[in-house]
């Protein structure tokens, strides 16, 4: 039997997900805000549960009416608070009496849930199946429209203890003789509190690595065009094109404007859909980058299919440096959606001991699975 907590999570993310199948536009940090909210109020009063999720969860009011809808079906479905949320498929749609509603019905005196349930209808959705369609199946006009998509994406990295300090109300830590100065200045010189200064947070760095070789030409593209996303948010991330070589791509995906940034980073790798030495190409980014100080604490993630032409020991030896040096290395293959697949390949097969997180980027889906896990 699982803990409490654990089943809170679980339900937090899939309730998230849901929101996000249906259009609404969730961000990621939201989805920990709102377990933690569960944690405190629990799962069993309706009432505090869905004021729980609309406090955090929602960015926008017009999202009110299809959040009431979303919340009926997921936790109404429950048939006890320990199980498990309905599996809700590709083409739902969510209908009740009346979607304006602000709260959930209360009980009645009789202390049974109100007659006045919400009703599910099933309806065509494209959005949802373009969210889990795979991109090497994607017609152009599906690509472009998941490339709009792909904007809705926040990936930012996981907080890190920072060296800067920050004012703290806590009785322990650093004095910080200048504030504790200023308060008795204006207090006629009197010191009645010291104040304390404590370490504050910042974001960890995301390098992303993404192989433009043959091999994964079904995929780069998407995959180019989520990274734009990531460091056109000026949310310290870098990125990198591997291949025959290493090419730097941050600059290049800095423009706001996704055609130009794709562009010039189509024009600055010049070994575009060629071979691929992952070896090599990891070798010369941690020789330059990554060990001197880019991967030291970063969450650095490869998007790869991990076919490779050079050394597999090579590889190996170049992934367990990164490893040492890293906080998290995540491997996202897009042929691991794939029935039956196996990590069989030389480079993959070398790879995967000193990788954190295996993960699969195929698809819409997969990429916001992808931005929870760096969350």
């Amino acid at each position: 039997m699982e803990p409490e907590g654990r089943v809170d999570e679980r339900l937090a993310v899939g309730f998230a997900r849901l929101l996000r199948e249906l259009g609404i536009g969730v961000p990621v940090g939201s989805t920990t805000m709102f377990a933690s909210a569960l944690g405190e109020v629990g799962i069993d009063d309706e009432v505090a549960v869905y004021w729980a999720g609309r406090s955090t969860l929602l960015t926008r009011p017009e999202d009110a009416p299809l959040y009431n809808r979303a919340f009926a079906a997921w936790w109404w479905g429950r048939s006890a608070p320990s199980g498990a949320p309905p599996a809700l498929e590709q083409l739902v749609a969510l209908a009740t009496d009346d979607p304006d509603a602000d709260l959930p019905p209360a009980e009645d005196d009789d202390g049974g849930a109100d007659h006045h349930r919400p009703t599910l209808a099933l309806r065509w959705s494209s959005t949802e199946i373009l969210r889990n369609k795979d991109f090497a199946e994607c017609t152009p006009g599906e690509m472009a429209e998941a490339h709009r998509l792909m904007s809705d994406i926040r990936m930012v990295g996981a907080l890190r203890r920072s060296r800067r300090q920050r004012p703290s109300r806590a009785r322990r830590g650093r004095p910080d003789i200048r504030r504790t100065v200023q308060t008795a200045l204006r207090n006629g010189g009197d010191v009645a509190r010291l104040e304390r200064l404590a370490p504050g947070t910042r974001r960890r760095r995301v390098v992303l690595l993404l192989d433009v070789s043959g091999s994964m030409e079904a995929y780069a593209r998407a995959l180019v065009r989520f990274a734009h996303v990531a460091v056109a948010a000026r949310r310290q991330v870098e990125a990198f094109a591997l291949g025959t070589r290493l090419t730097r791509l941050t600059r290049e995906l800095s423009s706001r404007d996704p055609d130009e940034a794709l562009a010039r980073a189509s024009a600055a790798v010049s070994d575009w859909s060629g071979g691929t030495r992952l070896g090599e190409a990891l070798r010369a980014f941690n020789d330059e980058w990554g060990v001197r100080g880019m991967a030291r604490g970063a969450i650095v993630v490869l998007l790869s299919d991990g076919w490779d032409r050079g050394d597999p020991d090579d590889l190996a030896e170049q992934m367990a440096r990164l490893h040492r040096v890293a906080h998290k290395v995540v491997w996202v293959n897009p042929l691991k959606a794939s029935p039956g697949y196996q990590p069989l390949a030389r480079g993959m097969a070398a790879a995967l001991p000193h990788v954190d997180e295996f993960v699969e980027g195929h698809s819409l889906a997969s990429l916001e699975q992808l931005a929870e896990v760096l969350t």
